[in-house]
Parts: structure tokens; C-alpha cells; sequence
């Protein structure tokens, strides 16, 4: 079959397809991050590369088969400013008509996450000649509103899977695809019907490697820098009670003693503050980021994750983003051990 890959990123739609026996005949990529694509050409050097999504234009082409894509997740991620889908000016926007109306007025869009628009230009695009078209869509948990925005516009609600079933990664996302669908509600709404993987207990000591370079401990000033970082936002809270999510969070809320002084959040505790720790090692959650922070995923290198836990989502910003984890010292994962975590092999 021909695939048509949006966001291609370094091209895992092509190691899950190639997991899984099928060798498509044609794989357009559609990428403009030149690592990734470095990345994509040395492990598929038959690879098409289209550039920009923006300029994608399906008439060239051969007849596409599967569109498989993860458009960009910052805008509805409840780590970033949640504008959702929306013009510079905050005009929201909830239909393709109206995106392609002002993109070709010459609008600016707020972000990234309104390049949705564009798997929706391309996929409407495809129904055209093949109504069939197999789809696949992978975005981050975000608010309602805009999850049915999404489920609207692309005709069928999607699945949540959090891929820390399957991994030593927490990671929330909602999958909608045709490839395996179900009628579901009052009103009969067609449904994503993937099943929930079952759950493989993989933790963040299974992925380690064995030998580490030095170069990936943190040095005392690092430390340092850690815990008073710490100790300033901990002066700003008034307590602990409104902190505490309802949800399996990022992190492990952990308590770790350095010079027999507790500093540094890294080995796991089970008392019952808040009622919520009852729970098996791998639900154990994390008090919420402190005041100031906004939630924003880059302060989770100011946490240290125990390896008898899951790691948080990785993002974007290279090595020094990669979550901080205790292992005897404390020191960041491997670029292979962030690999890992991923399930690339």
C-alpha cells in the first residue's frame, strides 16, 4: 500500500509498520526538522520526503492508502497555554472551511496546533478518490472542547491509551483511526475502538543501561541548584492539601536523603497523605508542579524520578531535558536509554 505520513517526525510510522511485516510500497514523509529527517533517510533511505505539510499536495502523488500523523500537541497540552486552535488575533477556529478561508486571507495562527487543519485539508483532500482512506491520528490529552473539535471535524471520537502501559513512560494520548471502529452512545457516535494494551509493568530500571559516562551525572552545583530551586517554591506554598491531582501524575512524589539530610525528591514513599497512596508502586503520583511553574514539563528536570517508577513525557530541548533519575547518584538518561523509553529499538 501507499502510506502518506504527516509530521513524520524520524519516521515511526515506518518502524511500527515495518514491526509489523507490512513494507508499504510507497512512504511519502511530510517533515521540515532537518535531525529527523537525517535520522528517517539513514534508517529508510527509500523514504519520500514531501517538506512542509502546508504545501502538501496529494494530485501529485500516488493514490494513498494510510494517513498516519501526530500534528503538533502544544497548544491543547494542559503543559502549555491551552489557546487551543486559534488566529494570533484569538480568533478560535472550528472548521476546515474557515481555516482554509483564512489562510488564504493571509491570517497568522497562534502556535502550532491549528496545523491539524492541514491532516484535515489532506485527508478531505484524499476521500476525494479513495473514501476508504485508512487514517490514523495521534494527539496529547487536552480539554473537551477542543477533543471534539478534533472528533467532529474528523468523523469519529478517538481512543485514550496511555502509553506507560507499554512502556516505562507516562504518556497520555487519544488515538483516532477507522482502521477498527464501534458505535457507541445514545446516539449511535462511531468510536475509535483500539484496544486498551495490556499492561506490561515495564519501570524505569528495566530500560538502564549498564555502563553510563560520566558525563551524565550531575555535578554539586547542579545538585544545588536542584534543591534550592526546591526549597525557594516550597516557601511560597502554604500547604500540601490543595496540591494533590486525582489523576496518576508525571512524577513519583519520593523523598531522598543526601548527607543525612532530606533534599531531593527520589525514592518512593507509601504513607496515606491525602489519601491517595494506597496504591500500587507505579500509581504512586506526585504532588503537583509548585506555584509559578504553570505545569510546564521543562521543570521536570528539577524533579529526580526513582527507577523503581515510570519516567514523565519526554519533550523537546536535547539531552538536558531528559528526565533526572536516581540511580545510587543522580544523574539524566542516555540519549539510548531515552530511546528506550520510546519503544524505538
Amino acid at each position: 500500500m501507499n502510506v502518506l505520513s504527516l509530521f513524520d517526525g524520524m519516521s515511526c510510522g515506518q518502524i511500527a509498520l515495518k514491526q509489523l511485516g507490512i513494507i508499504p510500497e510507497k512512504y511519502y514523509a511530510s517533515e521540515i526538522d532537518k535531525h529527523a529527517i537525517k535520522q528517517t533517510q539513514l534508517n529508510f533511505p527509500n523514504t519520500i520526503q514531501l517538506g512542509d505539510v502546508t504545501r502538501v499536495d496529494v494530485s501529485r502523488l500516488e493514490p494513498i492508502d494510510l494517513l498516519i500523523g501526530g500534528s503538533p500537541c502544544q497548544s491543547f497540552s494542559f503543559a502549555g497555554k491551552r489557546v487551543g486552535m486559534s488566529t494570533v488575533d484569538k480568533e478560535e477556529i472550528y472548521t476546515l472551511d474557515r481555516y482554509l478561508g483564512l489562510k488564504e486571507e493571509g491570517f497568522q495562527f497562534e502556535g502550532e496546533s491549528y496545523l491539524f487543519w492541514e491532516y484535515m485539508r489532506i485527508l478531505t483532500d484524499i476521500r476525494k478518490y479513495n473514501p476508504n482512506v485508512l487514517f490514523l491520528l495521534e494527539n496529547v490529552e487536552m480539554g473537551k472542547k477542543w477533543e471534539r473539535v478534533l472528533s467532529e471535524a474528523i468523523g469519529v471520537y478517538g481512543v485514550h491509551i496511555n502509553s506507560a502501559l507499554v512502556s516505562a513512560q507516562n504518556r497520555r494520548r487519544i488515538y483516532w483511526t477507522n482502521i477498527r471502529t464501534k458505535r457507541n452512545g445514545l446516539f449511535g457516535e462511531l468510536h475509535s475502538d483500539i484496544p486498551q494494551p495490556e499492561d506490561k509493568g515495564i519501570l524505569l530500571k528495566d530500560i538502564l543501561e549498564d555502563e553510563v559516562d560520566e558525563k551524565y551525572f550531575l555535578s554539586d552545583k547542579a545538585l544545588s541548584g536542584i534543591i534550592n530551586h526546591k526549597k525557594r517554591h516550597m516557601e511560597k506554598e502554604s500547604g500540601f492539601g490543595a496540591q494533590f491531582p486525582t489523576v496518576k501524575s508525571n512524577a513519583l512524589l519520593a523523598r531522598c536523603y543526601k548527607d543525612g539530610k532530606e533534599n531531593l525528591v527520589c525514592s518512593p514513599r507509601g504513607n496515606n497523605t491525602g489519601g491517595v497512596f494506597g496504591e500500587t508502586l507505579r500509581n504512586i503520583i506526585q504532588i503537583n508542579p509548585v506555584s509559578g511553574s504553570g505545569g510546564k514539563q521543562s521543570y521536570q528536570q528539577d524533579r529526580i524520578y526513582d527507577v523503581n517508577g515510570i519516567s514523565p513525557a519526554l519533550c523537546r530541548g536535547g539531552g538536558g531535558m531528559s528526565p533526572n533519575i536516581a540511580v545510587g547518584l543522580i544523574r539524566r538518561l542516555t540519549p539510548t536509554e531515552c530511546a528506550r523509553l520510546q519503544t524505538i529499538p
